[in-house]
């Protein structure tokens, strides 16, 4: 066969019944990227003869003798295509996982397709942005600016890898080939809880490129958690690798390693193993009844109260809450359930390990490769200097990959044979066996005097942890933030962390406050209704203020800091903008419009230890190196701390060079999470280098004779007095008294500030169909000072979106055996371009006390307020309290005429 790439010509054989995308990328063509394969997402595109094609449903061989263009055939650096130019300078990406399956999409656009977005982009999915900054880029609308020497703060200045990203040369993970790789397959349990019986590899290890069958024997017999904290004590050592008890249908049983991934499946298909099977419980409320099947035994020191499966409880109070009860005027109670929800990052997890002069070298999808690090050397018994974890650019987050689940199969099989290996998890695979959102149930019982002053604040939050408590703990002490919003002497927090027989739960943006929020903020609601007050007035008459205490699950002393009043300027943004959008049109006969609105508050850093250590360094070549262990993946703290380093060098952006993620060229960071990535390795880089900084000040000042507080940074060179004395001059006189310009700072979360935010929604309801349509979106944030504009509307519009897909259309249907059953996008639901409304991203104008440049992380708390306003928004459409989500169409019409006022006919 004669195949054409990007204007070269090849004969090639491709495998019998090979896609198109993987023979691309088998010839080195990385920029084609893997979502789906299933022809839902559109990363792989590709143009056909010029036009746009899935390669993951294209076969191979349907390109014969015909010409395929990838991402990198239309432009490059320095040549940028028209459309990659708009993408890098709307900009149109965050994690970027998705941009060159957009560009090659919408490249190819004609006038009439621009018109009509929501049709033409129904192929392509993205999970980061919104689709706002991918709107501007189709369209031409340019937001990247250009800062000036020490005003890059304040600037909406591009990501360092914007034209890497765009031309489809920014490597991901699995966007790499090494010589004599082997790759690895899961056999999955199909059983909820059994016992494994036997193992049989013998027909496995017969098959043609098997080099390895793991079993629960093969591999070291030590407990942990995969979950990522500095703290490892804080989340339970109840994990083995594999394991000769299986406790959910996914977990993973057999690991087979073979030449090709198409003998590793075939060898996990011939694995013959068998099963004792136990009973299973899925509903937290059933594990902790008498007589519930047990999942993890009473010998187990991680488990709170094994015999009714609670990993842990949490019963805390302040004041007399009955009392509290008793002084109202006005008691609502009510019980608000959030289901699982799926991360649904466009690059899957995975990672590829090797050995390297004997040292074992792991390239991974992960959040924190530095405590990926520290726990596969704990596994393996290795030492620090033995193993080396890095991240290249990661196709998205959202807390999903704050966790080690790929990273140890390939360390145990390249230890094992001391060959390349590879384990790249499919879409079946993440809905099935990574770690979704934990499904909560919360009862809130609110206490109000006649004027809205709460008397009595109570919740009992129960949390489904899954089989596995990676995370369980943690998540539900976050949930207290909800509880903290609120001025009230008299609160009681109980709440229970419960072991079932489902995939484990884990971390999630929001990461624990989403689903109180969601309980919180409703209840709010339906006491303000209750009272005859204004939803809003009933918020600004209880919402905590600056001076008074952060009350949660105690009233002791802790490390907040709370100086802004952010969360009433929030408010009154929102009420201004939905009163000057009241007017809006409905969409016609049969519609009935309501508005709703919600709040939420947020630490600006984990209570578990969070740490960060960068390192600056001038460079001969007067460039300044800036190495940082944070990872990008979207988040935009790559971008956020090269613009603390420029302000503090006095220069621009394309003069730092910026080193991340790995753990042989940067120190110790505990993780990009918890919007610490800007908040804990921002303030490390901001320290950093301003110690560079005085280091070149005080050498220019001993050079020129000049006083220290008379000499200032100007690019590239210094100004000392009437003198200005060039970077070049000063590192060779550094270098002749033996200085280097290069220090390491670190920086802890600690002390911690807060940031908040509320969101506002129209909504039409069909009082027939029960369809959603979003007329009005709004959010105002506290973000203290803004560090990129763009970056953070974009950061903003990306958790609204998310909220919205959280909250309407996707449903994690697990069936009566406890299998997933809609395992892919298709069915799922993420939300498409069609399902997302603009979003009014209102900044308060306001600074930080502790943030670094005085500014917050806020990729985060976006999210949380996004259920409970569009809950609000529903019932005042429809006069129908809606308490379990997601708000589907049918959960909608199928209540609907529960309101007599409202005629379904």
């Amino acid at each position: 066969m004669t195949y054409h790439v990007n204007g070269k010509s090849f004969d090639e054989e491709p495998d019998p019944g090979q896609c198109l995308r993987t023979f691309l990328r088998s010839l080195g063509h990385y920029g084609v990227k893997k979502g789906c394969d299933a022809g839902d997402c559109g990363a792989c595109t590709v143009w056909l003869d010029g036009d746009p094609v899935h390669s993951c449903i294209t076969p191979a061989s349907r390109a014969d003798g015909r010409e395929v263009t990838t991402i990198e055939g239309i432009g490059s650096p320095g040549n940028l295509h028209p459309m990659q130019r708009q993408f890098r300078d709307a900009p149109g990406f965050q994690c970027g996982f998705c941009t060159a399956g957009m560009i090659m999409t919408s490249a190819m656009f004609t006038e009439d397709q621009k018109e009509d977005l929501p049709r033409a982009l129904k192929g392509n999915l993205c999970r980061c942005t919104g689709y706002r900054g991918i709107e501007d880029a189709v369209q031409g609308v340019a937001g990247v600016e250009r800062a000036e020497p020490g005003q890059a703060v304040g600037t909406s200045v591009n990501a360092p890898a914007a034209d890497d990203v765009v031309t489809g040369r920014a490597e991901f993970t699995m966007d790499t080939h090494i010589d004599g790789m082997l790759h690895l397959k899961v056999l999955h349990s199909p059983h909820a809880h059994a016992r494994i019986v036997s193992i049989d590899k013998t027909a496995a290890l017969a098959v043609p490129g098997v080099h390895r069958v793991y079993t629960w024997e093969d591999v070291p017999r030590k407990r942990f958690t995969t979950a990522i904290h500095t703290d490892h004590l804080v989340d339970p050592d109840d994990t083995f690798i594999l394991d000769n008890t299986v406790r959910f249908a996914g977990q993973r049983v057999v690991a087979v390693l073979a030449d090709t991934v198409a003998a590793a499946e075939e060898g996990r298909r011939r694995v013959v193993v068998e099963y004792e099977v136990m009973p299973a419980v899925f509903d937290p409320e059933d594990a902790m009844t008498e007589g519930a099947p047990q999942l993890h035994s009473a010998d187990d020191p991680f488990v709170r109260d094994p015999v009714r499966n609670i990993l842990l409880e949490i019963h805390s109070h302040i004041g007399d809450i009955e009392a509290g009860f008793a002084e109202a005027d006005v008691i609502h109670e009510g019980t608000y359930s959030s289901p699982r929800v799926q991360h649904a990052h466009l690059e899957t997890h995975g990672s590829i390990a090797w050995m390297e002069n004997g040292r074992l070298n792991v390239r991974t999808s992960s959040q924190s490769p530095s405590i990926a690090k520290v726990k596969l050397a704990y596994l393996f018994a290795l030492r620090p200097d033995q193993l080396r974890v890095f991240c290249k650019r990661v196709g998205g987050g959202f807390g999903g990959k704050q966790e080690v689940i790929s990273e140890d199969l390939v360390a145990l099989a390249t230890l094992d044979t001391g060959r390349p290996v590879c384990f790249e998890y499919t879409r079946e695979e993440e809905f099935t066996t990574a770690s979704p959102r934990h499904p909560m149930t919360l009862t809130v019982k609110l206490g109000a005097k006649a004027d809205g002053t709460l008397t009595a604040f109570q919740v009992r939050n129960v949390a489904n942890t899954g089989a596995y408590g990676n995370h369980g703990g943690e998540t539900l002490y976050a949930g207290g933030a909800a509880v903290m919003i609120y001025r009230c002497p008299n609160k009681k927090y109980d709440a229970f962390s419960v072991y079932t027989n489902t995939v484990p739960s884990g971390a999630l943006r929001g990461y624990g406050m989403t689903q109180p929020a969601f309980a919180v903020e409703s209840a709010m609601d339906e006491l303000a209704l209750a009272l005859h007050i204004d939803p809003l007035e009933l918020r600004r008459r209880n919402i905590v203020r600056p001076g008074e205490p952060l009350v949660a699950l105690h009233d002791g002393p802790d490390d907040m800091m709370f100086t802004e009043d952010g969360l009433a300027e929030c408010i009154d943004l929102v009420d201004d903008a939905m009163a000057r959008t009241a007017d809006e049109p409905s969409p016609g006969p049969g519609w009935l419009v309501g508005a709703g609105v919600a709040s939420s508050l947020h630490e600006t850093a984990p209570p578990t230890e969070h740490i960060s250590e960068a390192w600056v360094t001038l460079g001969d070549d007067l460039m300044y190196e800036l190495a940082v262990g944070t990872v990008e993946f979207g988040e935009g703290t790559s971008t956020a701390h090269v613009q603390i380093a420029a302000n503090q060098l006095g220069t621009t952006p394309s003069r730092i060079r910026l080193v991340q993620s790995d753990t042989d060229r940067t120190g110790f960071d505990t993780g990009a999470f918890a919007s610490a990535g800007l908040f804990v390795s921002g303030n490390a880089v901001l320290r950093a280098a301003h110690a560079v900084r005085d280091r070149i000040l005080e050498c220019a000042a001993a050079h020129t004779g000049v006083h220290l507080v008379m000499c200032s940074m100007d690019d590239d060179e210094v100004v000392c007095g009437d003198q200005r004395v060039s970077l070049a001059e000063l590192v060779a006189v550094a270098r002749a008294r033996g200085i280097r310009f290069t220090a390491a700072r670190k920086a802890y979360g600690s002390p911690r500030s807060v940031l908040s935010n509320t969101q506002g929604f129209r909504i039409a309801v069909h009082r027939v169909t029960g369809e959603i349509r979003i007329l009005y979106s709004v959010q105002a944030t506290d973000a203290g000072a803004v560090i990129n504009p763009a970056q953070v509307r974009g950061q903003i519009e990306g958790g609204v979106a998310q909220g919205i897909g959280f909250t309407l259309t996707e449903n994690y249907h697990v069936d009566a055996n406890g299998v997933m059953a809609n395992p892919n996008f298709r069915n799922y639901r993420i939300p498409t371009y069609a399902d997302i409304p603009r979003t009014d991203v209102l900044l308060v104008d306001s600074t930080d006390s502790v943030g670094p440049m005085r500014s917050k992380g806020m990729a985060e708390c976006c999210i949380n307020p996004v259920a409970p306003a569009l809950a609000n928004a529903l019932h005042d459409a429809t006069g129908v309290r809606y308490r379990a989500l997601p708000l589907t169409p049918e959960r909608i019409y199928g209540r609907i005429d529960e309101n007599p006022s409202v005629s379904t006919a």
